[in-house]
């Protein structure tokens, strides 16, 4: 497929097709080592854990999704980055395990998060949570689906809190106008199942630290977009994927109506 083709939607459909189903090889290979013992070791200057799960499904989406389109490039979170992606038109944006912690301590929020980014946008992408048998899917131009079923952002009933999912410690520090609108949601361990649930209309927004990453976001970012919400920078901005640098700053999600909310919220963390 050339990269002018992934331009149609009939492309992007086969794009899809094709990450559904590395995806759920990943996520089915990932779960036959869940809540067992499993080697485990540290990155990021002991920082961040990766299993032997997260390298297994790595080596799958790899081979699979290079395998079918070599001509596009590859980022995950588990793969040495390669400086060639920036060359490439299109690329894989992987994370074989987003929630590798909730993961390793037997936790079912983890899923498995591929999309196809091209010219800087995601164009199809899939989140795979087998633990709790649940498939998120989109295509740039289709709607977002959950388990085959088509899904959308609650619209926030005026007056009522806001259900936001955001760290502890930010709380204390909203402005009060802010803190009085917005009731935290308990923790989500993976980000990009964080964005789903506001997509399926379970909450209504979340406050993302700095320096979440591309596989972290590009999927569920696009997916979010089909539900009728949005993520988007401080400056109100939408997100560029495949960067030199493919770390972002403080985010907002949410749907339309409770996104402005949410990035003023932000606003005063931009600095921590």
């Amino acid at each position: 497929m050339s990269e002018a083709a992934l331009q149609t939607a009939s492309s992007r459909n086969e794009d899809l097709k094709l990450i559904l189903a590395a995806a759920v090889a990943a996520g089915d290979t990932a779960l036959g080592y869940f809540r067992k013992s499993v080697d485990v070791r540290w990155k990021n200057e002991g920082r961040s854990p990766v299993s032997e799960a997260d390298l297994a499904a790595n080596d799958i989406l790899k081979t699979r999704l290079l395998g079918a389109r070599p001509d596009y490039g590859w980022l995950s979170e588990e793969t040495d980055d390669d400086a060639t992606r920036l060359a490439r038109d299109t690329v894989f944006v992987v994370d074989p395990i987003d929630g590798t912690r909730a993961f390793i301590s037997g936790k079912d929020l983890w899923c498995v998060s591929v999309a196809v980014v091209h010219q800087g946008r995601p164009t199809a992408g899939v989140l795979y949570a087998p633990a709790l048998g649940e498939i998120f899917e989109a295509t740039l131009d289709g709607e977002a689906r959950k388990n085959g079923a088509a899904i959308a952002v609650r619209d926030p009933v005026p007056d009522e809190r806001l259900q936001v999912a955001m760290a502890e410690d930010l709380v204390g520090k909203l402005a009060v106008p802010y803190r009085d609108r917005l009731a935290r949601v308990p923790h989500v361990p993976s980000l990009a199942y964080r964005l789903a649930m506001i997509a399926d209309g379970r909450i209504d927004g979340t406050i993302v630290k700095k320096n979440a990453h591309d596989w972290d976001l590009a999927a569920a970012d696009l997916i979010l977009a089909r539900a009728g919400g949005a993520l988007r920078g401080l400056d109100g901005m939408p997100l560029s994927y495949n960067r030199p640098i493919v770390s972002h700053g403080v985010l907002g999600a949410g749907s339309g109506l409770a996104l402005p909310s949410l990035l003023a919220a932000s606003r005063p963390f931009d600095a921590h």
